[in-house]
């Protein structure tokens, strides 16, 4: 390397940091740009006993910080690890951070245009059927090949018994979490319930404790982007309800598990099945709440101040219920009340669903004792046919296509 740094094996951390801090002192010299120094997989340098955290710890307090042209960056893909001994540390690294950087999983834009760079052509439906199975995570993407279609890569990779996903959730969470049987019991109970759960229904469901320890377990399970959070319409934060986000989580729950592997053309044979049909239209409906700057874009409603939950109506006895999938409350006096549906061509509003719609709006406003206008839009993959109960009911459009886009 050109310097002076001795060749020897240091003995421990400490006295590796201070040769470290020998060679880099060397480069800081020249002051021309800053330089940066990378710390990859932070906790897995961290073993037991090791001192690594602890000789960080000093050489940080004690050197890094008085270099103003040194940028040290520390990534670590182990949520529970990081979130616990360096975003929450309470000791030396306390409030020791400069700036968080969360690498969250790419938007349907950036899958589209990662593919492309790739050479892989695949059009937006065959896109967002990926999404919808494995959600945005570059590793996974990186084995899409191309000449396959979406049903073809899925096949591949989660029902061939060697496929890159086939056994790679149990993998997940363990390598992610301490305790991860908890973090698992939470998932599993997460996908038995598509509408959500609170936090009481999670905590007894899942037999885990009221205190701190379930706190840190959800938040956990939040910061890396495996669940969400969010607050109904016109309810309290008590009233949370917790969904699970994670496609490929949802999806492996769903139907890898419990297949066989190796079955020739097995995700194939399920796409005309009711199963599928009911999983696209919930898989359809995360990957649009994953997207809701893009249909406030579509909406043109994008400067706009606005609030985004859901809503359900219990019903009384001899009533009937009623769920809107995403509400768009808007600080313009306006309320969007999106229907979120899959389908593969063009949607029909036929004359049960006209009526379902108009029982859904009509409850929802005596309910919520709102006066601001409503606006029932509906979010599609190819759009709404044109028939008498869509230019009855529907005021806003948004097709697969928005979702896409950037501006």
């Amino acid at each position: 390397m050109g310097s002076a740094v001795p060749l020897s094996v240091p003995s421990d951390w400490i006295e590796g940091f201070d040769l470290l801090k020998h060679y880099v002192g060397l480069q800081l010299k020249d002051r021309k740009k800053k330089k940066v120094l990378f710390f990859d997989e932070f906790p897995w340098i961290h073993t037991h006993r090791s001192g690594f955290l602890q000789a960080f710890d000093h050489f940080w307090n004690s050197w890094a910080t008085k270099q103003d042209n040194l940028i040290i960056v520390i990534c670590g893909s182990a949520a529970s690890w990081m979130i616990r001994n360096i975003i929450k540390n309470k000791g030396g690294l306390h409030n020791r951070i400069t700036h968080r950087i969360a690498l969250m999983p790419f938007t349907l834009h950036e899958t589209e245009a990662y593919l492309k760079s790739r050479k892989i052509t695949l059009n937006r439906y065959h896109i967002l059927q990926l999404y919808m199975a494995l959600g945005g995570v570059p590793h996974y993407l990186k084995a899409v090949k191309t000449g396959e279609t979406s049903t073809q890569v899925i096949d591949r990779l989660c029902f061939k018994q060697n496929g890159l996903l086939r056994d790679e959730f149990e993998n997940l969470y363990s390598a992610l979490f301490d305790q991860a049987d908890k973090h698992l019991a939470v998932v599993r109970a997460l996908a038995s319930k598509p509408s959500g759960l609170t936090r009481g229904e999670i905590i007894e469901i899942c037999q885990l404790s009221s205190g701190g320890t379930t706190t840190k377990l959800l938040d956990e399970l939040a910061e890396s982007g495996f669940i969400r959070s969010y607050i109904p319409f016109q309810k309290k934060q008590r009233d949370a309800l917790y969904k699970l986000s994670d496609e490929y989580s949802c999806f492996y729950l769903k139907f890898i598990e419990n297949s066989k592997a190796g079955f020739h053309d097995a995700w194939t044979k399920q796409t005309a099945s009711p199963t599928w049909r009911s999983w696209s239209g919930l898989a359809f409906e995360n990957v649009c709440l994953k997207h809701t700057h893009e249909i406030k874009r579509a909406l043109g409603i994008s400067g706009v101040h606005t609030e985004e939950s859901s809503w359900r109506y219990v019903p009384g006895k001899g009533e009937q219920g009623a769920q809107i999938d995403l509400l768009i409350d808007r600080q313009d006096f306006c309320i969007s009340i999106c229907e979120i549906k899959f389908s593969t061509d063009v949607f029909t509003i036929d004359k049960r669903y006209a009526k379902e719609l108009q029982y859904k709006l009509s409850t929802f406003r005596q309910a919520a004792k709102t006066r601001k206008n409503l606006f029932l839009t509906l979010i599609t993959t190819f759009g709404v046919k044109n028939n008498e109960h869509k230019l009855n009911l529907v005021q806003q459009e948004v097709t697969m296509d928005a979702l896409f886009r950037t501006f």
